[in-house]
């Protein structure tokens, strides 16, 4: 059962509404293990219409503090996790490197096509962290909107692809696939939620349950098993027209949330300077959660950019953009202190170590891993074949683009002003 506490709370302005409340219960893992059940039935009894295909994406941050917590190293991770979701009557469990590349490739060309045709709306703010996104929407509504990036969370990239480029791939249809996204923070579910990934016409969610690294963790222990070696290791599936790569847990730049700022300054500097640049310096302001760095051209800072993790720092930071102090160019925010490493629902510390010390060792693995280039065969043959397949920039904008709301604040106990 999901227990969502105050320690778990973004303190935004507005609780969790009784509507979110309904959406996350059929977020749990009970949930998950009921449709899993019904599925096996459905399947042993020759239910046919009443069988899904089920497929499990899994994102890096869950695979590396499992392996922490079970001591192993990533892939073996990875792979054991795979076969226990195979166990549990999964046809396929894939990871999210397809869709981290595209939100990379789709960040960065708007923010080109930003600062080229729009400079008002710089800062671009990343979108990927639905708890920052919740909190815009809620707190600071149509003043911060228009700069939050429109591009997908990689999440929910995945969803569009899942329920609509594998479905072609599988030859059936959204409705008759049950997509689960296994990530490190319970926003995720409420993501998954919105009505903006929700398609009336097939009547399916892009992502329709997502569970967490402590999910993981529960269910495990729940079976009784220790330790995840108990568990008999399965390949991860590669169902895209490409070859298969040599490995599945990837890392994106040096941020363990997705590397958007690195990726989008190298980026960026390469098509509006003709600058290569190969490493980006971040430097801590206040503290380690609150980095700048800038790249200078001719003597003159270009551009500037900055990841803010944190609320206190993401306060800062909105401040001085409603006052036009703002100097930056793009910012990337996460809501947890240190990023998706250290997301509200990773497994916890053990053995008196402080969670500090346990996002330094995720931190460690994360830069240990093989690091993705996002203009690769299958990202390329996907934008060939799928998203611009029949030359419709309008496709392209639907599938990997989305749009945001401004809610109304509700008042509450919790309505805390840092």
């Amino acid at each position: 059962k999901v227990e969502i506490t105050l320690a778990d709370c973004l303190a935004c302005s507005g609780c969790i509404t009784s509507a979110e409340g309904v959406l996350i219960s059929q977020q749990s893992q009970e949930e998950l293990l009921r449709v899993m059940n019904a599925n096996n039935l459905a399947k042993l009894n020759g239910q046919h219409d009443e069988v899904k295909f089920i497929v499990f994406t899994v994102s890096q941050q869950p695979i590396l503090s499992l392996a922490r917590k079970y001591n192993l190293n990533p892939e073996e991770t990875f792979e054991h996790i795979a076969g226990y979701f195979k166990k549990l009557g999964a046809d396929m469990v894939v990871d999210t490197k397809i869709a981290d590349d595209l939100a990379l490739i789709e960040s960065r060309n708007e923010f080109v096509e930003r600062y080229n045709t729009n400079r008002k709306s710089l800062p671009m703010l990343a979108s990927s962290c639905p708890g920052w996104v919740c909190y815009a929407e809620k707190t600071h509504g149509n003043f911060i909107l228009p700069y939050i990036s429109t591009t997908r969370s990689p999440q929910q990239v995945m969803g569009m692809l899942v329920k609509q480029y594998l479905a072609q791939i599988i030859g059936t249809t959204s409705n008759r696939i049950y997509h689960v996204t296994v990530m490190p923070c319970y926003d995720k579910k409420l993501e998954a939620s919105r009505e903006d990934f929700f398609s009336e016409v097939e009547n399916s969610h892009d992502v329709d349950c997502v569970i967490t690294s402590i999910e993981i963790e529960q269910m495990l222990e729940s079976l009784g098993l220790e330790t995840l070696q108990l568990v008999e290791k399965c390949p991860i599936d590669w169902p895209w027209p490409t070859a298969r790569p040599p490995a599945f847990v990837w890392s994106h730049e040096t941020s363990g949330s997705g590397g958007y700022s690195e990726h989008i300054l190298k980026y960026a500097a390469r098509k509006l300077f003709n600058l290569p640049v190969d490493t980006v310096e971040f430097k801590a302001l206040r503290n380690n959660d609150m980095r700048e760095a800038v790249l200078e051209h001719e003597g003159k800072v270009v551009l500037r950019f900055a990841i803010a993790n944190g609320f206190r720092n993401i306060q800062n930071m909105v401040q001085k953009l409603k006052r036009g102090k703002s100097t930056y160019d793009y910012v990337e925010i996460m809501a947890c202190p240190s990023g998706c490493l250290n997301g509200g629902a990773q497994v916890r510390p053990e053995g008196g170590k402080t969670p500090r010390e346990l996002t330094a060792e995720l931190e460690l693995m994360y830069r240990s891993l093989p690091q993705s280039n996002p203009e690769n065969e299958s990202v390329q043959h996907l934008y060939t074949t799928f998203l611009d397949s029949d030359g419709d920039n309008n496709k392209r904008q639907s599938l990997l683009h989305t749009t945001y709301h401004q809610i109304e604040k509700i008042n509450s106990a919790l309505n805390i002003k840092w």
